[in-house]
């Protein structure tokens, strides 16, 4: 018999929703700070200076460099706040809409399909893994199973839309606090970060603790049951996760691509000009499409990986055991991941102050490496307390005796993996190195060269992430089976909340500069908002690494899963039924690719008609003494993400389904290997070629060193060569690249669901022949 773990089921009953409120709580307070920016213009007292004591006129240097009514400003950034709100609710409910509809169709799916393994019958059944044992009727689990997926959609859904409005209603705060100084609107930008990032840390583990235990009043005993119905959580957040990065990331496109090629090549005006159609459209894509999208994608990636690890851990000693506390092992991970977090933050808000422009990537790197290094001590010790000293964990079939440090292990390589997969992308997409020099150095000869350049950057930079995959995947599964590799991508998971609060920002900073060049704001608060969106660019990449690295890890995690629940013994590639799969799921990345670039070409298309038909026919436009029509680009945004994300999202949805049921669970192991493999290399260089040729067109911008002035200025050719690496770029990093990681998680998820379904009915094509 396993020694006990140290902690007792009570303190587990207690410390992961204790950890889940402090990490809602702490989202509140960060809010509340944010929300002391006032957007409405301060009384003035007789001596003509803000109302504010001790304010000075340092604080608020616009009137007396530009002259400029302070009154005026703050109104106008007001104004166009709310625009840019309105256009992302309205976008969202629009999209939910239909995805709620989806939602619908697909739960009625899982009930008919997981009830028929059955036929529908509402007897006791013998247990799957523990032989001599009944477990509860198929029925039940079709049912959970629903109930689940509801609940991880309605979840992911819900974080999606608090993520976005937190992020738009600190944009123009983050605007306004840029006039006191670059230190002050990097802490509101990051603040309203750590609002998403801790809100969604926290409530998807509330959701899941609240899940396991209410269905574990009907489940009891049975616990294989019990957590292969939770596994149903992971595939809502998924599927919904699914839409709002494609649906999201045409639509920024679209509206992006369109602005920019307009405005910046063809008619020479600056980025986010008040005069450009599609600017609103724009700003409000950085939102629907970074915010929203990116929110949900890593909702979908903690909820499966904590699914994977415990449908393994059921069938292992801990659930055959039924011990609590090893059981909710990856809880209580990711509560204490919420807690290293909080202190890591407390970093960037309180301890230290940012006072130069250059001290804004640092602070931001510093976050990834002091949430790693704290998390690291709180694996030892939730590793310590919550696990036995041996037990066993389901190996394809066997049980293999483990040590709880070899499973802190199993975390820790997962968790640090994450953080060189981090670093490694910085290298590859910030313009403070060589690899984004070049590029920016080859636009001299023309946009071929830049694109040549950029492309073979994001080949370059898939190798060390893949190699640090390779090894966390296999010192992991020496170590500890497929349970060691749920349990790794949750370690680079762990400190989500610190990986979302720096993923947040860049958008929020991005429509921090939009709103400040609308606004008629000074060129020195332009320019402290650009050295806040630069350092954006590069923390979104690394968020991108992130999210493709553990959904590698994930994918692997669930198909281990999978193919244990299908009962497949060995997935030997030299049969025809496996490799068919494999080379049909090694060829659904690029169809998936196509479709989205597709989208994005297509909606860019449309948009850039309209804003040359704006500029071309509405007279005083150029001038300034007219208004473009903003509401109709948005219009344009909006009818073709919606209409653009179903196709993609129906070949991802679709695809195990038609594979079990035709081919059965062999070919559908293939088709999941397959996606997986060259999923995540596409995946890797197509958000890091983006995000170089962005931030090399950024380089061109600034204009910070000797070798980029010789590039410049804004209009010289080599920056119109920069500006359409850049555009070709954005479907690349912002569309296919972060909807990939959804394709291989979501596929593996699904499957893993509807495995008992195939396993029964599954294969027809192959039982005829």
């Amino acid at each position: 018999m396993a020694s006990p773990a140290f902690l007792p089921e009570l303190a587990t009953q207690v410390v992961v929703p204790v950890a889940a409120v402090v990490g809602i709580a702490f989202a509140v307070l960060q809010w509340v700070l944010v929300s002391k920016v006032k957007l409405s213009p301060e009384p003035r007292r007789g001596d003509g200076s803000s109302g504010k004591a001790g304010a000075g006129a340092s604080e608020y240097l616009i009137e007396e460099e530009e002259g400029l009514n302070e009154h005026n400003v703050v109104v106008k950034c007001a104004e166009i706040q709310n625009a840019i709100s309105e256009g992302a609710t309205s976008f969202l409910f629009t999209e939910y809409k239909y995805v709620g509809l989806f939602m619908s169709i697909f739960a009625v799916l899982i009930f008919l399909f997981l009830g028929s393994v059955e036929g529908f019958s509402t007897k006791s059944q013998p247990c799957h893994y523990s032989k001599g044992k009944t477990c509860k009727p198929a029925l039940a689990n079709a049912l959970f199973s629903t109930i689940a997926f509801v609940l991880g959609a309605v979840t992911s859904l819900v974080s999606g839309f608090l993520g976005m409005k937190i992020a738009t209603y600190a944009n123009a705060r983050t605007t306004l606090e840029a006039r006191k100084g670059v230190g002050k609107a990097f802490i509101t930008a990051f603040r309203s970060g750590a609002v998403m990032g801790f809100l969604l840390a926290a409530s998807g583990l509330f959701v899941l603790y609240i899940a396991i235990n209410l269905f574990g009043i009907y489940y009891g005993d049975d616990w294989e049951g019990l957590y292969e119905a939770i596994t149903g959580y992971g595939l809502g957040g998924s599927s919904m996760a699914l839409f709002g990065r494609v649906g999201g990331g045409i639509y920024t496109k679209a509206a992006d691509v369109g602005a920019d090629l307009v405005g910046k090549v063809e008619r020479n005006i600056p980025e986010d000009d008040p005069r450009n159609p599609a600017v609103i459209a724009d700003n409000v894509g950085d939102n629907v499409g970074d915010i929203a999208g990116m929110g949900s994608d890593l909702f979908g990636s903690y909820a499966e990986s904590s699914c994977a690890a415990l449908v393994v851990a059921s069938i292992s000693s801990f659930g055959i055991n039924h011990e609590f506390t090893p059981m909710l092992y990856p809880l209580l991970i990711s509560s204490v991941g919420i807690i290293a977090c909080l202190i890591t933050t407390l970093f960037a808000t309180d301890f230290f102050e940012i006072k130069a422009v250059d001290e804004i990537e640092p602070a931001l790197k510093k976050q990834l490496i002091i949430s790693t290094a704290v998390m690291t001590v709180g694996i030892a010790l939730v590793s310590w307390l919550g696990l036995p000293y041996t037990f066993t964990i389901f190996n394809f079939g066997a049980q293999k005796t483990v040590y709880n440090w070899q499973l802190f292990l199993c975390v820790a390589v997962g968790l640090w993996a994450g953080l060189v997969i981090g670093f490694v992308t910085e290298y590859y997409t910030s313009n403070a190195y060589s690899p984004v020099q070049d590029v920016a150095d080859s636009c001299r000869t023309g946009a071929a060269t830049n694109v040549i350049f950029g492309l073979a950057l994001g080949y370059k930079s898939v190798i060390i992430p893949i190699f640090a995959i390779a090894f966390s995947i296999f010192l992991s599964f020496s170590l500890a089976a497929m349970y060691g590799v749920a349990v790794a991508a949750l370690g680079m998971l762990s400190t989500i909340a610190t990986g979302l609060a720096i993923d947040a920002y860049g958008p929020i900073s991005d429509n921090a500069g939009g709103i400040a060049e609308m606004a008629g704001m000074s060129h020195r608060i332009r320019e402290r908002t650009d050295a806040l969106d630069a350092a954006g660019n590069t923390t979104a990449a690394i968020g991108k690494g992130f999210a493709i690295g553990s959904a590698a890890l994930v994918s692997l995690a669930l198909f281990g899963a999978f193919v244990s629940r299908a009962e497949i013994s060995t997935v030997d590639v030299l049969t025809p039924k496996v490799f068919i799969g494999l080379i049909v799921g090694a060829m659904l990345p690029y169809w998936f690719s196509a479709m989205t670039m597709k989208s994005v070409g297509s909606a860019a298309l449309k948009m850039v008609e309209e804003v040359r038909r704006q500029f071309n026919n509405i007279p005083g436009l150029m001038e300034g003494t007219t208004k473009p029509d903003y509401a109709t680009c948005v219009k344009i945004s909006t009818d073709a993400s919606i209409k653009e994300m179903i196709p993609p999202g129906a070949l991802v949805m679709l695809t195990p389904l038609i594979v079990g049921i035709l081919f059965g669970v062999e070919t559908l192991s293939g088709v999941l290997a397959g996606a997986l493999v060259s999923g995540v290399q596409i995946a890797i260089s197509a958000s890091n070629t983006g995000g170089a040729w962005d931030n090399a067109k950024k380089y061109i911008e600034a204009g910070a060193s000797e070798h980029a002035r010789t590039l410049g200025p804004k209009g010289s050719d080599p920056h119109k060569a920069a500006v359409i690496g850049d555009t070709i770029g954005d479907p690349l990093k912002d569309t296919s690249g972060p909807s990939l990681n959804i394709l291989i998680k979501l596929m593996a998820v699904e499957s893993l669901v509807f495995a008992p379904f195939f396993a029964t009915h599954g294969g027809i094509l192959f039982k005829w022949l």
